[in-house]
């Protein structure tokens, strides 16, 4: 007897009853229902809230770059604590940075020292050598740039850039003058010139050429002024019975062995 009543308790912990599943079943139901409803009411209230889809975070970096903005700002990244409003650069700011860290690699490329700018009023055509010249152009560097500074930030090269285009362009206004300059300098990047060549000097040439040696040094080339290698350095000893500076070496032996086809002996 106790062994039967042991397994029908087993199998009814094991198979539960029908009756007490199906108010599990009603209530979770029903709970679904009421989310659904709430649901539909905050809809209702708020129609907004789905109507603008998610946009993965590669698309709208895709977008900055295409806009030519910058996601940097008070040192966050997009999307981070304390971001603010992307910062678009100019032209006219991107050919500041790129003549401010042409031939200096610390360079930072957000100041500009006095030879990257009379570079930049070179290269662009700002200095035309009869309104604007070299001097022009460095004075106006002195007098914007601070007293304790050899540079200039980017926005006292763009007053630097108003003073140069009011001496440039005096029959126009003070903004189409300005305007004008700035063209000029959008876009471009510092021009980088040729390889130096060598200067050919009289003295230089004059040491270098074979035909002028004398001495043991003549003796060390041919007369094309090609090098003759070790027999030009080392003295090496003729063991062949002439002279020196005799020309008609092996004569005698042609004229002993001259052949004698037809002739009696």
């Amino acid at each position: 007897m106790g062994t039967v009543e042991s397994t029908n308790r087993i199998q009814k912990s094991a198979n539960p009853s029908t009756a007490q599943r199906k108010p599990h079943s009603c209530t979770s139901m029903a709970d679904q229902k009421d989310n659904i409803d709430d649901f539909k009411v905050q809809t209702a209230k708020h129609p907004n809230i789905s109507s603008a889809p998610l946009r993965p975070n590669s698309d709208q970096s895709k977008d900055l770059a295409s806009k030519g903005l910058s996601s940097e700002s008070n040192g966050t990244s997009e999307g981070g604590v304390g971001s603010s409003t992307p910062v678009e650069v100019t032209a006219l700011e991107e050919s500041f940075r790129r003549f401010a860290i042409h031939g200096d690699t610390r360079a930072t490329g957000k100041e500009l020292h006095g030879k990257n700018w009379s570079k930049l009023c070179k290269d662009c055509g700002v200095i035309d050598g009869k309104n604007i010249t070299l001097t022009d152009v460095d004075i106006v560097f002195s007098k914007v740039k601070k007293k304790s500074c050899r540079t200039i930030t980017f926005d006292e090269f763009k007053a630097a850039i108003g003073e140069l285009a009011r001496k440039k362009y005096k029959e126009k206004t003070g903004e189409e003058a300005e305007a004008e300059v700035i063209k000029l300098i959008e876009g471009k990047a510092p021009v980088i010139a040729g390889v130096t060549r060598a200067v050919a000097s009289p003295t230089v040439s004059r040491l270098t050429d074979p035909a002028k040696f004398t001495g043991s040094h003549k003796e060390r080339f041919d007369d094309t002024g090609r090098g003759k290698g070790k027999a030009g350095r080392v003295d090496v000893v003729d063991t062949s019975g002439y002279v020196s500076g005799y020309k008609h070496q092996g004569s005698y032996e042609k004229k002993v062995n001259k052949p004698t086809d037809g002739k009696p002996m």
